[in-house]
């Protein structure tokens, strides 16, 4: 079977500016056009994220066989010269410093999609694990900027009240980046069918993920993720649905920033193993399962227009309504 074209919504790789991202020609390998990775999360200073930022920006410009995204028009050019489009994600609104102008100037160096709470509440919105306030005053002001900047408006990892509060508030799509749906897995950071619901009819996609902890198998099999897809798919239409892999390069090379606390960021209330999990070291389905999943919707009985959707159609079509 031929690979699928892939529009990667969420991919993430040791945050230190002097990482080579020539790891990631796995994706381009595994049928990719398209990816996002992680520059920051609510734990990471400003002063690391933007040093962060510039030496991935250093090395995607040496590197021939990435392309920066700074417009539509990047991805078009990546799937014309078979090579990879790449942009940055924020993963928490603490970087921003409460300042809606923050936004414009990680849109220039490359970010196109935010989340506003990394797990834990922040003052501009809630966490998935932690007590929820919805979104602030503060919160509303950046969820304009975004919008206003032609970024994806993303809430993974946040709340329930605070998602519902951004997808009532937003006046673009909102997407959930790497996320699973709750009636297949009970876990904080995965989404009810009324957080589904909510997400689809404001125009956005869910991209499921690959994470094993947030599936129904320990291994992350390629079966589970074709499980979560299709009830998704039954849930919300083909449409409404993509990939978001949140696969984790080389986790044994970044322990996070000093002094992080496992057990806040990532509480054992909520089922995480900090001894045994550590750091960005839960197990995740490789960029590799691409393949496979692709053959198992087709066993299933999905058309290759819809396969096609799944896997990148949707959030490329998003993205050309949102970033152009």
């Amino acid at each position: 079977m031929a690979k699928t074209p892939v529009w990667d919504a969420h991919t993430c790789v040791p945050l230190f500016p002097e990482y080579d991202l020539a790891s990631l020609k796995r994706h381009i390998d595994c049928g990719a056009y398209y990816i996002s990775i992680n520059i920051g999360m609510d734990f990471n200073p400003l002063e690391e994220i933007i040093q962060i930022i510039a030496g991935f920006r250093k090395r995607i410009n040496e590197l021939d066989f990435l392309i920066q995204v700074n417009n539509f028009s990047d991805v078009e050019r990546a799937q014309r010269e078979g090579k990879l489009a790449i942009s940055f994600d924020l993963e928490g609104g603490i970087p921003l410093c409460e300042s809606p102008a923050m936004v414009g100037l990680f849109a220039q160096l490359g970010v196109r999609q935010i989340h506003l709470a990394y797990n834990r509440s922040n003052s501009l919105a809630g966490g998935c694990h932690d007590d929820d306030p919805g979104l602030s005053s503060k919160g509303r002001t950046i969820v304009d900027a975004i919008n206003a900047n032609k970024l994806f408006m993303d809430v993974s990892h946040s709340g329930y009240r605070t998602s519902m509060d951004i997808f009532e508030y937003s006046t673009k799509p909102v997407i959930i980046s790497h996320g699973n749906p709750k009636a297949l897995t009970e876990h904080g950071r995965n989404y009810t069918d009324e957080q589904l619901h909510a997400c689809a009819a404001t125009g956005g996609v869910v991209c499921i993920n690959g994470v094993a902890r947030f599936l129904n198998c320990p291994q992350a099999s390629a079966q589970s993720m074709v499980e979560a897809i299709d009830y998704l798919v039954q849930l919300l239409g083909p449409q409404h649905v993509g990939l978001g892999l949140d696969y984790v390069y080389d986790p044994q090379l970044d322990t996070g920033p000093s002094g992080l606390d496992l057990g806040y960021w990532w509480p054992k209330g909520h089922g995480y193993d900090n001894e045994s999990d550590g750091y960005l070291n839960l197990l995740y389905a490789p960029p590799e399962h691409f393949l496979e999943i692709a053959g198992l919707l087709e066993t299933r009985g999905y058309t290759q227009t819809d396969i096609e959707a799944i896997f990148g159609n949707n959030m490329r079509s998003l993205a050309r309504k949102i970033w152009d």
